[in-house]
């Protein structure tokens, strides 16, 4: 459709343009194990390609390249510890700009070290904060001092508008407007520019959006009608665990229908991660996962409908696997921790060991405190390949007299035992 030059459509269509000259256009993929599963299309939007591995590239890139437009020399800053700064280093390399990158002293090696790969000797990296407010605040205080350009993550015009990119590439990539766009939310970037293109330019496509469960703030603020600080935020989904959604993002979002907003919990995600791994060798970060995992709760709605989720990232460390395997297993209910009252008998071992199924697996056994002269409490983690095996054994320790308690789901115990 026609549209004036300076319309948002027509800059979106400009920043994909301009992408060009870092990287092709992001895979737009079939996926037959998927589309099987609910009877319907569903389609990878693959964010996890980019050369830095995440769709924060294009807004970073789109920023920088529209103010360094007017010919002045400008250095940038940026506060991050994961894509953002990823995708700010590599644009500074790419535009032969300085950029001072403030990290959180807590960032692990691994993602310090690949932002100084992507942006060589265009960038220095200030370690400041244990806390990533310290480290804004540092940030927007070197700013300030030395009349840098500050790049936002999210909360940016031009940076909205190059997250936008997506939604360009996706029409261009099918032959007809997707029935349904499933997008993670995190500070609202990505899906404020996805959704504001498809208004003008395929407005019959529905959109879900998925938030992880301890940084719904795009949930807060549609029910407060403006956007709200969250008291607390779980930050393993650490690629859209935000306190506090955009006040630009917001404005473009706030007419969402609550009901569209979908919360993802974390130990389900890391369900979702270990899919994509083990079936179909696709390595998501837990953000990148979030669109996949709602597709169960979407199930009903989505038969015989092309749907496009957007896998946003795939910066994943593996050290975090274990971590992943771990919640994932619980969630699944294949494995739960007890604390057991042990009786300090002869052969009282014996026979809870007894009581284990074929496929029971002792994972965790310590004992917690061994002062009682009859008892002893014991932690014991079971792994099993089917959940009601769970059933089975408790069953067996109830008809025994055994004293036990599940902490499975015991947040605060688990974080100290387990």
């Amino acid at each position: 459709m026609d549209q004036p030059i300076d319309s948002f459509a027509a800059r979106a269509r400009a920043a994909d343009a301009a992408l060009r000259a870092l990287f092709p256009a992001t895979p737009l993929q079939r996926n037959d194990h998927l589309s099987a599963r609910y009877g319907a299309e569903i389609w990878l939007k693959r964010e996890d390609l980019t050369p830095v591995r995440s769709y924060k590239l294009r807004g970073a890139f789109t920023a920088m390249r529209k103010v360094l437009a007017d010919g002045t020399r400008h250095d940038f800053v940026c506060a991050s510890a994961g894509n953002h700064a990823q995708g700010v280093a590599y644009a500074c390399r790419h535009f032969g700009v300085r950029g001072t990158i403030f990290m959180p002293v807590t960032t692990p090696q691994q993602k310090i070290d690949k932002t100084r790969t992507f942006g060589g000797d265009a960038i220095e990296i200030v370690l400041t904060g244990d806390y990533f407010d310290r480290t804004l605040k540092s940030a927007q205080d070197f700013c300030a001092e030395q009349g840098a350009h500050f790049l936002a993550p999210f909360d940016d015009e031009d940076v909205i508008e190059g997250q936008a990119s997506v939604a360009v590439e996706i029409l261009a990539q099918l032959p007809a407007p997707p029935d349904l766009v499933v997008l993670p939310v995190g500070g609202g970037g990505l899906a404020a520019g996805i959704t504001s293109y498809f208004a003008a330019e395929a407005p019959q496509t529905a959109f879900r959006y998925v938030e992880p469960e301890g940084g719904a703030s795009l949930t807060a603020a549609l029910c407060a009608g403006e956007p709200v600080t969250l008291s607390a935020v779980n930050s393993f989904v650490d690629g859209a665990a935000v306190a506090r959604i955009g006040a630009r993002t917001f404005a473009r979002l706030a007419d969402v229908p609550p009901e569209r907003v979908l919360t993802a919990p974390e130990d389900r995600i890391c369900v979702t991660m270990l899919e994509m791994l083990n079936v179909e060798g696709i390595v998501l970060e837990p953000a990148g996962a979030l669109a996949v995992d709602v597709l169960p709760v979407l199930a009903d709605e989505i038969r015989g409908k092309t749907v496009v989720c957007v896998t946003s990232g795939g910066n994943f460390d593996f050290e975090r696997l274990p971590e992943v395997k771990e919640r994932a297993q619980r969630h699944s209910g294949l494995k739960k921790y007890f604390i057991l009252r042990m009786p300090q008998r002869p052969g009282a071992l014996r026979e809870f060991l007894n009581f284990l199924g074929p496929d029971d697996d002792i994972a965790r056994f310590e004992y917690l405190k061994k002062s009682a002269r009859n008892f002893g409490s014991v932690l014991i983690g079971i792994e099993t390949k089917r959940p009601d095996a769970f059933a089975a054994l408790t069953a067996k320790l109830d008809a025994a007299g055994f004293t036990y308690r599940d902490i499975t789901r015991d947040e605060t115990l688990a974080g100290f035992l387990i």
